[in-house]
């Protein structure tokens, strides 16, 4: 499958659920965020039309974030990392949003606006080509997103780019246990459902340290079983990733 189509396929599925705002699955978009790691409080902490049930995990609960520091979030959809992330950086620290899908900067950005963020913006663009300064963030983090580049190795060399020394990733991502079945990694649905792209775990560890990473470790993970199909139950996994720049 060539990277330009599979890209052009998951924008177009991202800019659809970006304008329709529906979760996967039968579930609302609350279930399914208390499924992967949010609490209650998180959902009281953020604007509703933020939280639209997509992710593997809550990056931002593990990523022990300080007052005051910058932080990327590669992939921000809705926004409900990067509000998230605002809290608890304050308001001397910034948080930036990427994403390539148009309808998504401007479902959070409307949102950032209606509850007077002051320290969060949203950058359109593509997380293979941050619109970042290098070392320039303490922090970049992201959530079930970097499975859908076909491009990893440029992905975790971006973040590398633009954090400053000692600055550090955590990353929430799904990784599979063995090899996917050929049907599934020509799927373009798939893709879109995070499962085509995703790598064997020992590869997706070693593309970050490829990428200059130190101290690579997974510090959770737990099966994944949302919206999965029977043949793939047992074999993706949700991991937490954290790592450092030298």
């Amino acid at each position: 499958m060539k990277e330009n189509e599979v890209k052009k396929y998951v924008k177009k599925r991202y800019s659809e659920i970006a304008q329709s705002g529906e979760s996967c699955c039968g579930l609302s978009a609350k279930e399914i965020a208390l499924r992967i790691g949010y609490t209650k409080e998180d959902l009281r902490d953020v604007p509703g039309a933020s939280s639209m049930g997509l992710g593997c995990g809550n990056p931002v609960a593990l990523a022990d974030l300080k007052e005051g520091e910058t932080v990327v979030d590669l992939g921000s959809g809705g926004g409900v990392d990067v509000f998230l992330t605002a809290k608890k950086v304050g308001e001397n620290g910034k948080v930036i949003g990427v994403d390539m899908t148009e309808e998504m900067i401007q479902r959070a950005s409307t949102v950032a606006s209606e509850y007077g963020y002051e320290n969060v913006e949203f950058r359109l663009g593509e997380i293979e080509n941050l619109p970042i300064e290098s070392s320039s963030v303490d922090v970049v983090i992201s959530n079930c997103v970097i499975n859908l580049s076909p491009d990893k190795e440029k992905v975790f060399r971006e973040a590398y780019r633009v954090l400053k020394p000692k600055g550090r990733i955590l990353i929430s991502d799904l990784v599979t246990e063995g090899e996917l079945p050929e049907k599934i990694r020509k799927s373009f649905d798939a893709w879109a459902d995070c499962v085509a792209g995703a790598l064997e775990r020992t590869q997706y560890l070693d593309t970050i340290k490829g990428a200059g990473f130190e101290k690579v470790r997974i510090i959770s993970e737990s099966t994944y079983s949302i919206d999965i199909s029977k043949e793939l139950r047992g074999r993706i996994t949700s991991i937490q990733v954290e790592a450092y720049k030298h």
